[in-house]
């Protein structure tokens, strides 16, 4: 755990969620105020990178990352934020943790990541070794997925087409490609997974198919990390899809004092590691200026990005939607690079990238 701030004279800001969002806005204002992170694991981990991960475990050594490396200058809280009051955040070892400001990064529930770094990088060699060893895979979930080289991969997606939270053209897109690698792709469905047995190697859609597999994975969509807000003070602020609703600000509904950023918003775009970095941004610079007590009238808004997204498909052949065009191929991969933005993301953290991939 990361020491305390010495200038107690300083606004304290707690920021709960330490994914992308929540670990920038703690990395940014470490030295302007004493900064509290909360988060359930002792690291930040670049999700858009987890699924190369587990094909090839040596990338998590770059993508999963302490947050003792970025954030030196602050209080680092290993637990779950369990509820919110006017004046503290209520956490799981029965603490509360007084604010001036509160920022909610929380996105998706990471309830079944593990709490300790080197724990999350033997996953990923459990993963690896999963599928080294299989012949056939299963895959649920049609977001963003990695091909398995010489395995019989069935992919099942809920929806009636892959890719839904970016456009049609590059849905079929990507079918074309799943198509031309051999992927028997099953949409318009789901698969038991409640009452599949460990070890068992048949599982049965929603459709009454069977599926046979060596093993599974689930890279379907996580919920938003919300519970802890439904029954506090911000339960107004929460829609019924779990988003919590917030003003050009990135401040929460009727509050002045408390900012969400990330996935969690209610902002209608894309979730992706970009968008959240620019909320993140919007943040530190709000909160800045109205600790130096000045003008809220100049604070900085936020307006929601274009649909622009680069989903990963295999190694080689991302594709992407722009507000001009959909592609797939070898020129979306050279927009992605071959370290899935880890090099970026970890100069933006402060972390040193020469020795990541591509780079």
């Amino acid at each position: 755990m990361a020491s305390k701030v010495e200038n107690k004279s300083s606004k304290v800001i707690v920021v709960v969620g330490g994914g992308i969002a929540g670990a920038l806005v703690a990395k940014s204002l470490q030295f302007h105020a004493h900064v509290v992170l909360i988060d359930p694991k002792e690291y930040l981990e670049i999700t858009y990178a987890n699924l190369r991960a587990k094909v090839e475990p040596s990338f998590a050594e770059r993508s999963v990352v302490k947050h003792s490396d970025y954030f030196t200058k602050g209080r680092i809280v290993i637990a779950y934020a369990t509820g919110v009051t006017d004046t503290e955040v209520l956490t799981s070892d029965g603490e509360g943790i007084p604010y001036d400001y509160l920022v909610i990064a929380t996105g998706a529930n990471e309830n079944t990541y593990p709490i300790s770094r080197n724990k999350r990088l033997e996953q990923y060699k459990e993963h690896f070794a999963r599928i080294k060893l299989a012949d056939s895979v299963l895959v649920i979930g049609g977001g963003s997925t990695v091909d398995f080289p010489e395995k019989k991969l069935t992919l099942v997606h809920k929806y009636t087409r892959l890719l839904d939270f970016i456009g049609p053209k590059a849905s079929c897109k990507a079918l074309d490609w799943f198509i031309s690698k051999n992927v028997n792709v099953i949409l318009g469905q789901t698969v038991d997974l409640e009452s599949h047995q460990s070890g068992d190697k048949i599982y049965k859609t929603s459709g009454g198919e069977t599926i046979m597999a060596d093993c599974h994975f689930y890279c379907a969509g996580i919920p938003w990390g919300m519970s802890w807000l439904r029954d506090s003070v911000l339960r107004d602020a929460v829609k019924d899809g779990g988003r919590v609703m917030v003003d050009e600000y990135l401040r929460v509904k009727g509050r002045k004092n408390i900012f969400a950023i990330g996935d969690i918003t209610d902002i209608p775009e894309i979730k992706q590691g970009l968008n959240a970095i620019q909320h993140a941004n919007i943040a530190v610079k709000n909160l800045r200026l109205l600790m130096h007590r000045g003008n809220e009238n100049k604070m900085a808004t936020y307006e929601a990005s274009p649909d622009m997204a680069v989903v990963s498909l295999g190694r080689k052949d991302p594709v992407m939607q722009s507000p001009m065009s959909t592609m797939i191929g070898r020129l979306p991969g050279l927009v992605k690079s071959n370290d899935q933005f880890v090099g970026k993301t970890r100069r933006l953290m402060g972390i040193d990238a020469s020795t990541c991939f591509g780079l």
